[in-house]
C-alpha cells in the first residue's frame, strides 16, 4: 500500500497538497514525522531499535525507540500509536504519550531528500523485551540501553546510532529531567 503525505511549505503551513512518499523523497517536499522514546518508568532505561539490514537509511543502526511518517489526514499523536503498533506489536493509548517537543530536519543519503517537520513524544511506561514483537522488515532487534551507556555514545560521535542529531539533543534533555 502506497503512503501519502499532506505537502507543507518551509513554515510548516499545509498546502492541500499530498504525495507519495516517494515523490516526497525525490523531491525534497516537507512532510511530517513522529517518533518517541520509551523509557522503562521503573528502571530508567531506555528502549531503542535496530534498523533492519534492508532499510535505505541507517541500516543496521540503534534507532529511536519509535517512528514514521504522518499519513495524509492523520494527527502526530494518532501516527505515533500506529507506528508503535506497527513496529512494536504493543498497544498504546493517547494517555501514555506525552509530546515533548516540534522541530525540523533535512537528511540528504544519496538520492534521498528527506525534510521533515517532527514531533518528538515520550512514553514512560515498563515494557517488558518478552511482549514485543518486532516488525522484522524495519527492525532487527530491540534492546533497552541505561542512561549512562547512550550517554557515552552521543559523546562519542553518536556511536552505532543513526545521525538523527536533533533526536539524540531532545533524548540527552529527556534523560537529565526524567531520568
Amino acid at each position: 500500500m502506497e503512503e501519502n503525505f499532506d505537502i507543507l511549505n518551509e513554515l510548516g503551513e499545509f498546502t492541500g497538497e499530498i504525495a507519495t512518499r516517494e515523490e516526497c523523497h525525490k523531491k525534497g517536499l516537507w512532510h511530517r514525522a513522529v517518533y518517541a522514546f520509551i523509557i522503562d518508568d521503573n528502571k530508567g532505561n531506555i528502549l531503542l531499535q535496530k534498523r533492519s539490514s534492508n532499510k535505505k537509511l541507517w541500516p543496521n543502526m540503534w534507532d529511536v525507540t519509535v517512528g514514521g511518517h504522518v499519513n495524509a489526514g492523520e494527527f502526530g499523536r494518532q501516527a505515533l500509536i500506529r507506528e508503535v503498533k506497527e513496529e512494536l506489536g504493543i498497544e498504546i493509548n493517547d494517555n501514555d504519550i506525552k509530546y515533548l517537543v516540534g522541530s525540523t530536519s533535512i537528511n540528504v543519503q544519496g538520492d534521498i531528500i528527506n525534510k521533515h517537520y517532527n514531533e518528538c513524544y515520550l512514553i514512560t511506561k515498563s515494557i517488558s523485551i518478552s511482549d514485543i514483537k518486532i516488525q522484522e522488515d524495519e527492525v532487527s532487534e530491540i534492546r533497552y540501553f541505561s542512561k549512562n551507556e547512550l550517554l557515552k555514545r552521543i559523546a562519542n560521535n553518536y556511536e552505532g546510532l543513526t545521525v538523527k542529531i536533533g533526536a539524540w539533543n531532545f533524548l540527552e534533555r529527556i534523560l537529565e529531567k526524567y531520568v
